[in-house]
């Protein structure tokens, strides 16, 4: 082991922690409980003397050889830093908040178990230094994860939880194709080796480190909810729990986001057909989930929904990083401070959305309606959580969405100039400027489908009254909705937003500063004014267009007067417009098999004439002999105590009409099919799957041991 072995305890530690607590959780579940508290709290009181003392362009490494074959290599800098102090903090958060959420659930030993686990992997990502090392722990945090989803074990969830486990599977193994191609063409995954490697072998071998490039982005943007993989996130978080569900969202995520910063910046940096796919993928995913998130009536799945959406913002940052060049400042800091500003702005909401299920046990908009009204702590932590993601000015959510937003202008101005990496895509540049500028506008109307759907919340909880008014009064009447633990947890993660929105120059700008190097980004040339009214002029927009949104679309459209005088919210959203039901789910479970079963078929008819041909022909059954074949010594011995049975029988009572068989030739035939079957079966395609079947199921039977 060579380097600091402090960063080795940061990811083994809570690891280490997971099974120590185990075994105390099933004697004393309060022990258990406070030593999970304890060792979130002390990793990130190690992380915070890390972020105090950190010094540009210090750096912490440690190598461990041999691990895994290839070994393991770990390194903190700024931007490691940053995030994995943003992990530990929102660990600490949601592992303080979960002993009141689940007091009286069931499984907890075995939720504290994964929780731990996943967070030591969580850190063993943010903390990797080469993609061999983010890959294993990449791969611990998806299993381990699995198991916080689902928790409840209900029917929905279970489903859920195997859309995301099936995800993440299949991720990870186009993933390691895409590693091995890599190392195949590279010769190394150390991410400091990787860049200069790539740029020296790019000319001749770009065709293979695109498709190497395309099998990282896949499995790396699935976890990161990219469209069209983002199927999990709409459905796995209503039904894990609400701590899981804000980690999933908040920083879970951002694991994914990191595996695409790293292969944007160490192979692909200032790569404009790679930035231009990035892109793409971003402003779909961008769109798609604003507009399911303003569609959606249930409360964690709008939050889910939400995440998709802001995650479309920052691929849409990392891809103007990749087409700006080496004039990305402003793209390179926003990506990096919205990743940051989402993490936490998620892990407030979900807090909140974890108080309401805790008191209600519901999650549509029509049941929780009215629940917030007469609670000044959690309208509080709901409303500066909602202005923050909805890129309100003086909140934090609109520092980074205004970088984001410049760049895109930045690139503008670039094209108009004719110059600009997206013009190889057009015959002039005036198609470039024109796509470009709708894409400004999807980013600005995306925005204020964030503020639509977050007013959409913000006054079913605290400003609408229940349909029914007994519901009502006893909704306000419920005071002690949460301990004083849980009200200071929600209290000072949501003070923190306007603290990082009023003064940005102070804090975030500090925190690109320290980060932006592992992009390869450079301060701008400029100081950002971010309240001047350029700037300000598209935060207004957004609010200008998110309220059109909210009273046509939503008031005039989505809520229906019944005829009992009572309003409601109905579901609008197509039922077919299911991209899982749709297409995932035919190709999975329909097409796939069906052909498999068509080759199968083809190879068994196949099989079954060769087999016939080689019976009439090389191996034709000999008859009249009293020795069977070589080999067949069972059929041998059993045979003839059959022979010598039917012998003595045909001297007695059988003497008139003697039978007349031979065992041992038809014990020999017997064994002969038995042995040609066993032999097709072991080399057939079917016993494969039916291993591989019999490893997932005792896998799973393992997780679900464990409690």
């Amino acid at each position: 082991m060579i380097g600091n072995p402090i960063l080795l305890l940061l990811v083994v530690g809570p690891m280490a922690a997971a099974v120590i607590g185990y075994l105390i959780g099933r004697v004393n579940k309060s022990a258990r409980d406070y030593l999970a508290d304890a060792v979130t709290i002390l990793t990130f009181l190690a992380m915070a003397f890390f972020f105090l003392t950190y010094k540009e362009g210090q750096e912490v490494s440690l190598v461990v050889p041999e691990v895994c074959g290839m070994g393991l290599s770990f390194k903190l800098d700024g931007f490691r830093i940053i995030f994995a102090s943003v992990t530990a903090f929102m660990w600490m958060m949601t592992t303080i908040f979960s002993k009141e959420y689940l007091a009286h659930a069931r499984n907890r030993n075995r939720y504290y178990f994964f929780l731990l686990v996943t967070f030591g992997a969580t850190m063993g990502v943010f903390l990797s230094d080469d993609l061999f090392t983010t890959f294993v722990f990449f791969e611990i945090m998806s299993l381990a994860s699995y198991v916080c989803v689902i928790h409840d074990e209900k029917k929905e969830t279970m489903y859920a939880g195997a859309v995301y486990l099936a995800v993440a599977v299949i991720g990870g193994m186009v993933t390691l194709m895409g590693l091995l191609m890599l190392y195949h063409a590279a010769g190394t995954l150390q991410l400091d080796a990787l860049l200069s490697v790539c740029e020296e072998i790019f000319p001749e071998n770009a065709r293979w480190l695109y498709i190497a490039g395309g099998c990282i982005l896949f499995g790396f943007g699935a976890k990161a909810g990219m469209y069209p993989l983002h199927i999990w996130l709409p459905m796995a978080h209503p039904v894990a729990p609400a701590p899981a569900s804000a980690l999933l969202s908040g920083i879970i995520t951002k694991t994914g986001i990191f595996g695409v910063i790293v292969i944007s910046s160490r192979i692909f940096l200032h790569n404009g057909y790679w930035g231009m796919v990035i892109l793409m993928f971003g402003v779909i995913t961008m769109m798609l989930g604003g507009i399911l998130a303003v569609f959606s009536l249930d409360l964690k799945r709008t939050l889910a929904c939400s995440s998709m959406s802001q995650l479309g913002f920052i691929f849409v940052g990392i891809g103007m990083q990749g087409l700006l060049g080496e004039e990305n400042a402003l793209a390179v800091r926003g990506t990096m401070l919205h990743m940051f500003n989402h993490s936490n702005l998620k892990l407030v909401l979900f807090m909140v959305a974890g108080v309401v299920v805790m008191n209600l046990h519901k999650l549509n908009l029509n049941d929780i309606r009215g629940f917030g009204r007469k609670k000044p702590l959690l309208l509080y932590t709901f409303l500066m959580g909602s202005l923050g993601i909805g890129g309100i000015p003086l909140f934090n959510g609109y520092v980074s969405k205004t970088l984001i937003h410049e760049s895109i202008v930045e690139y503008i101005e670039l094209l108009k100039e004719g110059h600009g990496a997206a013009t190889f895509a057009f015959a002039s540049g005036a198609g470039a400027t024109a796509l470009f500028k709708v894409i400004e506008w999807l980013f600005i109307i995306t925005g204020a489908m964030t503020v639509a759907y977050m007013t959409k919340l913000f006054l079913v909880l605290f400003v609408e009254k229940n349909s029914d008014p007994e519901i009502q009064k006893k909704y306000e009447a419920k005071t002690n909705y949460c301990n004083k633990v849980t009200a200071a947890v929600l209290a000072i993660t949501a003070t923190i937003l306007p603290i990082l929105g009023v003064l940005p120059t102070m804090t975030l700008d500090k925190l690109a500063d320290m980060g932006q190097g592992f992009m390869f980004g450079v301060s701008p040339h400029h100081a950002v004014h971010y309240f001047s009214l350029v700037n300000l002029k598209g935060g207004l927009y957004s609010i200008v267009i998110g309220a059109l949104i909210y009273v046509v679309i939503i008031r005039g459209w989505m809520m229906v007067k019944m005829k009992t005088g009572t309003v409601v919210y109905v579901n609008r959203w197509p039922e077919r417009l299911d991209l899982l039901e749709l297409v995932y789910y035919p190709i999975v479970m329909i097409i796939l098999p069906n052909v498999a079963a068509f080759i199968c078929r083809c190879m068994d008819f196949m099989m079954d004439g060769l087999i016939l041909l080689a019976r009439k022909t090389t191996h034709r059954q000999l008859h009249g002999g009293k020795n069977p074949p070589k080999g067949y010594r069972v059929s041998f011995w059993l045979g003839g105590i059959f022979n010598t049975v039917t012998l003595w029988l045909n001297k007695t009572i059988y003497k008139k009409h003697p039978l007349k068989r031979d065992y041992v030739l038809r014990f020999a035939e017997k064994e002969r099919v038995f042995k040609d079957a066993n032999k097709i079966i072991v080399a057939s395609v079917s016993f494969s799957l039916l291993m591989f079947g019999i490893g997932i199921i005792i896998t799973v039977l393992y997780l679900f041991m464990v409690r």
